[in-house]
């Protein structure tokens, strides 16, 4: 037999594993494709766990403890904000460039990101593939499949969504990180830190993550509400939903021809803007701690900049610590709330919530299905809707009870750590950074199961859609 040239041979050997590579990941996507974006970002997560575990990531050059490696990566990769380091101080610049490069393949999300790494393994993105980031704009593709109903991006548009997350992440990021550049150097930083801290600070804000990376934080721009202007910005954009900035960028002059989903995720979420700024007006305007000392004028601004940071954004100009306790509640609510579907928000989602008020609308009026926008809503997405209520409620109860067990802290500083977490806000009493190595794990598995998403981790424990073929007598229990 006739010998083969080795560099032919190799280039055989090289393509038949690509080849094998291929074949399992579109077998993996096609019998489990919610598991293998889980699978996805767990390794993720693993991977840069391992990064922040070395010397060359942190400042002093010494390895990161393990809990702390693995908090950051989870907090990083789920865009959340946590933190259990000094991430201003204790990272290198080699740590800090994993946070930022973290923050924005975390900020795509779960599911989008496994369609784009199986097109970039797959090398062709295929009908399954096409199907995974559709789920991403709409979970109940995820419960049911493919709906009748008009979807806020329709299976054909799939290419085009993921087009609009690379450009629009780009293009906002880089916009605001320069309109940020004056006001750095107006706080005194050097060129090279004014131009590093304002695109840290744009893709935090923009991922809705909420690090700082210049020593103290916003305290050195408490006063500048131009540059706070421009973090609520990124952190509305952010919050939207890539769905959402794709059907504005169609047709942002024609509201006729927007989705109910776009609709329904911007009313709620300026309604939920306006009600959590006058609530906090409202309780915080006598407090001495936080707005009591302002006037009338910066006291309005902060309100709002609270309410949006709180819907998961992850940027405070004050202590969470000095917040009265119904002000805590109320920031509560507003994380658990969170952003719109398919964005680099957490939380239950504004849509949830939207769905859940239109069905008790209904029911009071007594009216057969529910409607918005002159489109009846199925009854499906209520169900839906509840399930990620009850599944959220449990996650943040059990890592509550577990926490409150570790560290015996007052319930309504707990409460407000772990609904950070779950929701990937950011926002902390100061709990966090003082938890115990177990408290620290706990924790950072709240963040992964509320940055995954109920619904998806709900699908990939199921090993497959069940069909039941016959009804059972119905019977109505006594409710209420």
């Amino acid at each position: 037999m006739r010998a083969q040239p080795m560099g032919r041979l190799g280039r055989v050997d090289r393509r038949s594993w690509l080849g094998r590579l291929r074949d399992a990941v579109d077998g993996l996507m096609k019998h489990s494709p919610s598991r293998f974006a889980i699978l996805i970002f767990a390794a993720l997560i693993v991977l840069f766990t391992v990064l922040f575990s070395l010397p060359i990531a942190s400042a002093d050059r010494q390895m990161t403890p393990l809990h702390d490696a693995v908090f950051t990566a989870v907090s990083v990769i789920c865009v959340t904000g946590l933190a259990t380091v000094d991430m201003a101080t204790h990272w290198s610049p080699f740590g800090n460039v994993l946070v930022f490069i973290g923050v924005n393949i975390g900020g795509v999300g779960v599911l989008t990101l496994a369609s784009i790494l199986g097109l970039v393994i797959s090398r062709r993105l295929g009908l399954r593939a096409k199907l995974i980031a559709a789920s991403d704009s709409n979970p109940s593709r995820i419960h049911v499949g493919p709906v009748s109903e008009r979807q806020a991006v329709r299976l054909g548009e799939v290419g085009g969504l993921l087009a609009t997350v690379a450009i629009s992440a780009l293009v906002i990021e880089v916009t605001i990180a320069i309109g940020m550049i004056p006001s750095m150097l107006a706080a005194g930083y050097d060129a090279w830190h004014s131009f590093w801290y304002s695109f840290y600070y744009s893709a935090m804000a923009f991922t809705n993550t909420g690090f700082s990376p210049n020593p103290g934080g916003l305290e050195p721009l408490v006063g500048d509400y131009w540059f706070q202007s421009l973090l609520m910005l990124g952190v509305f954009l952010g919050s939207l939903g890539f769905p959402v900035i794709f059907a504005l960028a169609r047709a942002w002059r024609q509201p006729r021809r927007w989705s109910v989903h776009v609709k329904l995720t911007l009313t709620t979420t300026t309604i939920l803007f306006v009600a959590g700024a006058a609530m906090f007006l409202l309780l915080e305007y006598g407090n001495p701690k936080t707005y009591g000392q302002l006037d009338a004028g910066p006291t309005v601004f902060q309100s709002f900049f609270m309410s949006m940071m709180t819907r998961s954004g992850g940027f405070s100009t004050i202590n969470m610590h000095d917040l009265n306790g119904s002000s805590l509640l109320v920031s509560d609510m507003l994380m658990f709330i969170g952003g719109g579907s398919a964005s680099t928000a957490g939380g239950i989602k504004v849509t949830t919530l939207a769905v859940l008020f239109l069905a008790a609308f209904a029911e009071a009026r007594g009216a057969p299905s529910m409607e918005a926008f002159g489109r009846r809503i199925p009854r499906d997405m209520l169900r839906l809707s509840v399930s990620v209520v009850l599944w959220g409620a449990t996650i943040v109860a059990v890592s509550s009870i577990a926490i409150l067990q570790i560290t015996k802290q007052p319930f309504d500083y707990v409460l407000f750590d772990v609904i950070s977490a779950f929701a990937t806000c950011g926002l902390s009493t100061g709990l966090t950074a003082e938890l115990p190595p177990e408290g620290v794990y706990v924790m950072a598995l709240t963040m992964f199961m509320g940055r995954v998403g109920t619904v998806t981790l709900a699908a990939a424990l199921a090993a497959s859609q069940r069909r039941q073929l016959f009804k059972r007598p119905e019977e109505r229990p006594i409710v209420g």
